[in-house]
């Protein structure tokens, strides 16, 4: 992983799951009710996913910037679909008023953690194929690759 990249998808984990648990809080606390298998969910992809993914780039930085990148994605695309488009109790307009800023606050919040942590470590991913192809291919294969999209933009 770059040196430029690691603290950022550093930060953007830990970030993720400090909101994670004051969203989690206000869920409690507005008695926003789960299913079984959201809860399930939550625990596994949301909260544990990155901060796994997070530990395996230590050892397995291919594996964890996947696991990262998949989790962060699911968790994005699971907010935006339970916090903002379907009418149900976990919809921030129907969470309790009290509640209300703290619940909407944090789901923005983890909107943008989510994508974030999702595009630095997208980052990594493209970085690594590029790298593949030079392993695989050699130095001389990248060159002809370039040289070939230069002839196809120039004509």
């Amino acid at each position: 992983m770059g040196r430029n990249t690691r603290p950022w998808l550093t930060a953007a984990v830990l970030a993720h799951l400090a909101v994670s648990i004051v969203h989690g809080t206000a869920h409690a606390n507005a008695h926003v009710p789960l299913s079984t298998a959201a809860n399930l969910f939550v625990f596994i992809v949301i909260l544990a996913g990155p901060v796994v993914g997070l530990a395996l780039t230590w050892r397995a930085e291919r594996i964890g910037s996947w696991t990262i990148a998949i989790t962060m994605a699911a968790s994005l695309v699971f907010g935006l679909v339970n916090h903002f488009v379907l009418a149900s109790p976990d919809h921030v307009a129907h969470v309790a008023l009290q509640w209300r800023p703290l619940f909407t606050t944090t789901a923005v919040l983890l909107a943008i953690t989510e994508a974030l942590g999702h595009e630095f470590d997208a980052d990594v991913i493209r970085r690594h194929a590029e790298g593949f192809g030079r392993e695989r291919f050699g130095d001389e294969m990248e060159a002809l690759v370039r040289s070939a999209s230069r002839q196809g933009s120039n004509a």
